[in-house]
């Protein structure tokens, strides 16, 4: 299985699409141009420190609200590996893994974790802190591959080509 290592950002409970991407700022050209203001009604300067590869790790209900489709590109965009929740909306864990954004699930990381700890992940297994091993559920192996392609689109791409 897959493993990856990353700094955290600890976020709490209700972040919605409005706080991971406010309204206003839609109207940008493309994705990248609205990654600047990723979390700004909570955390302004959050977006600029983020890293590629870093994780969030957040409280229950994350991405609840609105269903925009912008939301997780651009906690993509950003280059987080992927979020970490107690809960998330369901609208949110579709688009999510539509464009291609790993989540998951677990009760009580957020509750062991301060900004800034590295944790590992092992896709499927379990996530590694501080030598405590937090197990996850595992995803159905066609979510794994359409978050390996990138999204559902390239899943699909690449579906298509293996056919040809």
């Amino acid at each position: 299985m897959e493993k990856f290592s990353g700094k955290i950002w600890v976020l709490g409970d209700d972040i919605d699409t409005d706080i991971i991407i406010p309204t206003e700022y839609l109207a940008l050209k493309t994705v990248k141009d609205m990654t600047p203001y990723a979390f700004s009604p909570l955390r302004p300067e959050l977006a600029a420190r983020i890293k590629e590869g870093d994780i969030i790790v957040a409280g229950k209900n994350f991405g609840c609200g609105s269903s925009r489709e912008q939301a997780p590109e651009i906690i993509k965009a950003l280059g987080i590996k992927c979020v970490i929740a107690k809960s998330f909306a369901r609208i949110f864990f579709r688009n999510a893994i539509n464009n291609g954004l790993l989540l998951i699930e677990n009760e009580t990381l957020r509750d062991a974790v301060c900004e800034g700890d590295k944790i590992t992940v092992t896709i499927n297994e379990a996530i590694e802190h501080k030598g405590i091993q937090y197990p996850i559920t595992s995803l159905p192996e066609n979510l794994v591959e359409i978050i390996k392609a990138g999204g559902l689109v390239k899943a699909m791409q690449k579906l298509n080509n293996s056919k040809g």
